[in-house]
């Protein structure tokens, strides 16, 4: 979250890496001038519970509002300022809390300060929910709260993070890496590696299924097994051990598109293989997952996942992921700039989004 240590991951030899940008040419597209998002207007007042934060504070008279497109609700507090927003049918919640800082010199200059925290609801979001004992304890207990959240967990994973070890000396968090090098093309590194490869145990999913960690994969996250170790294995979403349909977060970026888990804020759209980019990204909110379409060899599969952080101290919107180039999770700029507006390389490979 801070300035990371120096101590970097395995590098290739410089050749090998400029044989690599060599055979990416595309992943270096220039960005234009970025265009800035809209915020979506307000509907209507709702009701004004009595609800307080962590420390018991009210911050002055609360109210509900109703807002559409996708359906939610947002907590204001007496002085107008968005306290909290909970979209129907999804358990992610963003909250205003302390702000925070999210950078990563080594990559890049970008920073991010923000005061959203973004945690994970026991149940899913319903219009009037606010009403419910579940959420009234639920809110009481994490507004104000600076307990780690989805971006915590996050940046635990980048450049240079510590390792962070459980009761039983298992590491769980940590500077992580991409995969293994493809040992038939010394320039590339294998996808697959999840959060058990991480973690190097097996693991049981909720069908039944054991899956076993492979040793060349120890402390590697691919992008969707970075995303399902953030969300999953540490905020405790639900998940499933492959891309079977069910209510868990599936394996692969292409699973998690096209699963019915969470909320679509943007469905695919346009003809397939390569679908078309929302015509707009004001719709995304801090915590939502970001989907790519990369490579015309996967047919119409989505290649690449990540998390939507929110805008950096320049405005541009800002995601963090796991990725090749990097060699692991990241906001750098390294294989494309982590940003979603403008026309950079991720900007106009954008085809999705979807809010757990």
């Amino acid at each position: 979250m801070s300035a990371k240590s120096k101590r970097g991951r395995p590098v290739l030899h410089a050749a090998t890496v400029l044989a690599l940008l060599a055979g990416s040419a595309y992943l270096t597209v220039e960005l234009r001038k970025d265009e800035q998002a809209k915020a979506p207007a307000v509907q209507a007042i709702t009701d004004i519970p009595a609800l307080t934060s962590g420390n018991g504070s009210t911050a002055g008279e609360q109210t509900w509002e109703r807002l559409q497109n996708p359906a939610r609700s947002v907590l204001r507090g007496g002085d107008g300022d968005i306290l909290a927003t909970f979209t129907d049918d999804a358990r992610t919640a963003t909250l205003t809390g302390p702000s925070r800082t999210f950078e990563e010199p080594t990559n890049t200059k970008s920073r991010v300060v923000t005061e959203n925290w973004v945690r994970l609801m026991p149940e899913a979001w319903k219009k009037g929910a606010e009403k419910e004992k579940w959420f009234k304890d639920w809110f009481k207990e994490y507004y104000g709260s600076e307990e780690d959240d989805i971006f915590a967990f996050a940046f635990q994973y980048t450049e240079g993070a510590p390792i962070k070890k459980d009761d039983e000396g298992v590491p769980y968090a940590g500077d992580a890496y991409f995969g293994p090098i493809d040992e038939s093309n010394p320039t590339n590194r294998l996808e697959q590696s999840d959060f058990y490869d991480y973690l190097g145990i097996p693991y049981t999913f909720r069908d039944g299924t054991t899956m076993q960690p492979e040793q060349p994969k120890y402390r590697a996250l691919d992008c969707s097994g970075f995303i399902r170790t953030v969300f999953g294995y540490r905020a405790r979403y639900p998940l499933m051990g492959t891309d079977k349909a069910g209510d868990g977060l599936p394996r692969t970026a292409n699973g998690m598109t096209r699963s019915d888990v969470g909320v679509d804020i943007y469905k695919l759209q346009g003809p397939a293989p390569w679908y078309t980019r929302p015509e707009s990204t004001s719709k995304l909110q801090p915590g939502d997952l970001v989907f790519f379409k990369m490579d015309k060899r996967t047919g119409n599969r989505m290649d690449h996942v990540g998390l939507y952080v929110g805008n950096d101290t320049d405005g541009h919107q800002i995601f963090v992921s796991s990725r090749k180039e990097v060699n692991g999770p990241t906001i750098g700029d390294q294989g494309g700039t982590s940003r979603l507006d403008g026309n950079g390389f991720y900007a106009g490979l954008l085809r999705a989004a979807k809010r757990l």
